[in-house]
Order: structure tokens, then sequence, then C-alpha cells
């Protein structure tokens, strides 16, 4: 017979046996999981890199010090990796209307966290192969270059700040109502650009410059640019439409974070806040696009319409505006709605002959 010492000792022994399994069990399970798995790696590379080149002692105290800039980009990062408004759709207005970060600063910041955290959702998309439109992945982002370093370097500044971010708005807007007046009857969908020509490859090199303006003046665009595109003139379904423009945003702002790292606007502040964000967006971007590949066409539509409006409520609550501001603004809601509605109303691609998809 056992004595009750050793029926203790044999049922801690037990007890710690089955926390081992299942701890083994659920990291087999997930690890088994291809796309979590990627993720998670990514994400501990990220982690190991940041504590090694931070200092452990620094880069905790640095995270506690900047916490406003990781929690924003908690939200953001899952923005960025689940819809076509990119983290720095997130970042740039909260940094500049709520945080009072120059807008200089927040652009930058857009870039060089969206370089890291977008990358990472990239990564995730590849491995859950969700259906890309690459073609228009590379003919974009062979404009977006030029793009982003005009937008960067020769427009930013001579353009007032307050100018920037409500033209920002304005071109948002246009887009959310066009999309809301697309989603008013169900339209059948391609899976991909029907066909590829010299037509298709100006249309993506032209999105591509005016997108890369757009990112090198507030930090994002070029995924909102590219989205809307393919949703209103390529007739592509949202669920394609979106992880490409994640792809085509991680692609510009890798390119816009390596310009203004070499021109040395990567400096001061700017770094304390992206070494606060980093951890954050490396796992919010990714679960972002794994939540976007399970939900509804429908559901992401609901989600960007949303933000949208947001942005919309919070640029005329929070930014200064004067009649010169007004009128240029009114000009861009113009020009914008009116490309817009053209790619809407062109109906080029989504003949019956051309369709792929009733998504």
């Amino acid at each position: 017979m056992l004595k009750p010492r050793s029926r203790k000792k044999n049922k801690l022994n037990s007890q710690s046996q089955f926390i081992s399994k299942f701890f083994y069990s659920a990291a087999k399970n997930v690890f088994s999981n291809h796309t979590i798995g990627v993720s998670i790696l990514v994400a501990l590379t990220v982690w190991t890199v940041w504590l090694i080149l931070a200092g452990p002692s620094h880069a905790l105290s640095n995270l506690i010090a900047n916490w406003k800039a990781a929690v924003t980009m908690i939200f953001g990062s899952m923005v960025a990796g689940g819809t076509s408004m990119g983290g720095g759709a997130v970042a740039f207005p909260v940094f500049t209307k709520v945080l009072k970060v120059p807008p200089n600063e927040a652009k930058v910041f857009s870039l060089a966290i969206q370089s890291v955290g977008m990358s990472a959702a990239s990564l995730t998309i590849v491995a859950m192969k969700t259906r890309v439109e690459w073609r228009l992945v590379r003919w974009a982002s062979l404009g977006g270059i030029p793009g982003i370093i005009l937008g960067s370097v020769f427009l930013a500044p001579i353009l007032p700040s307050n100018l920037i971010k409500f033209s920002f708005t304005m071109m948002l807007s246009s887009f959310c109502i066009v999309l809301l007046a697309l989603n008013r009857k169900k339209r059948k969908r391609n899976l991909s650009i029907p066909f590829w020509g010299k037509r298709e490859r100006t249309f993506s090199l032209l999105a591509g410059l005016w997108g890369g303006v757009v990112s090198g003046l507030v930090g994002s665009g070029m995924d909102i640019v590219g989205f809307s595109m393919m949703v209103l003139l390529f007739g592509l379904c949202e669920k394609v439409s979106t992880p490409t423009s994640v792809i085509l945003m991680a692609i510009n702002a890798v390119v816009g974070f390596t310009l203004h790292y070499f021109i040395g606007d990567f400096v001061g502040p700017i770094t304390d806040y992206w070494l606060a964000a980093v951890p954050v967006v490396v796992v919010g971007a990714p679960t972002g696009a794994i939540l976007c590949n399970l939900m509804k066409r429908e559901t992401i539509t609901r989600i960007l319409i949303g933000l949208i409006l947001i942005e919309l409520v919070t640029s005329f609550l929070l930014i200064p505006l004067n009649p010169k501001i007004l009128c240029y603004s009114l000009f861009v809601f113009v020009v914008s709605s009116s490309i817009y509605y053209w790619m809407y109303n062109s109906k080029i691609y989504t003949s019956s002959r051309f369709i792929r998809s009733r998504a």
C-alpha cells in the first residue's frame, strides 16, 4: 500500500505529465497549421531581433514610455492586415489629430511601421495561398517607386500639413460614396483581371504612381488607390483585392521607409515610436490577414466604410479648417469622385463574358 507522500508525489507526476502532453498537443496542432506556424515564426524572429538590437532593458522601458503608439498600432496593424486601408490610415490621423505628432514625423512612422507589419501580413497571405493578382502588384509597384519619391521629397515640404490631412480624408470619402453605391445591389465579381495587356499595365502603372504620391504625403494610400481600381474598374472581388492591396502597400512602405532612412528623416522620437510598436504589429497584421480570409466580402466592405466614416468625422472635429483648405479639399473630392465614378461606370471588365465569380 502506497504511503500518503508517495500517492501525493504520483499525483503531481501525473498532473505534470498531463500538462506537458496538453501543451505538446496544442503546440503540435498550432505548428501543423502552416499559416499559423509561419506567422509565429515571423513574430518570434522579429521579437528576437528587436530585443537584441535595442537591448532588453531599453526595449521594454521604451515600450512602456511610448505605450500610446503601441496601443494605437494594435488596432492599426489589424486594419493593415485585414483591409485595404493600411496601418498608416490609422496611425497618421491618430498621431496627428490626437497625439499631436507633427505630420512629417507621423508619415515617416507610418511608412516605417507598415514596412514591418504589412510585410509580416504579406508573408501570412502567401502562406495561406490566398488568391492575389500578382500582375497588378508588379506593375503598380513599379509606378509606386517614382510616386513615393515625388510625394515625399518634392510635394510634402511645400504643402500645408492640414491641407494634406484633409485632402486625404476627402479622397477616402469620395471612394466611400462610390463603394456604398457599388454595394447597394449584388454584382458579379471577377476572381482575376480577365485579360492583361498594354492598357492594363498602363492603368496599373498610373495607379501605382498616384498611390505612391499619396503614400509619400501621408504614409498610406497605395493600398486604397490600388483597391479602388481593382474593385471599381477591374471588377475584382474584395476578397482578392484586399490581400493584393496589402502586399502592394507592404512593398511601397519598404521603399518609402528606405528612402526616409537614407535622407535622414528616421530620427528622434520616430525611432522610439517605431521600437514600441514593432512587437505589436508583427502579431496584429498577420492576425488581420487571417481574419480577412475568414470574413465574407460584405463584412470587409462594411468595415472599410465604417473606418472611412470615422476618418471623416474626426477630420471635421480635429483639423482646423479655413476657406483655402475647404476649397482645395472640395477640388480633391470632385476630382477623386469623378475618377471613381468613371471606373465604376465604365464596366469594361464586368461584361458577362469576363465574369469569373459571383462572390
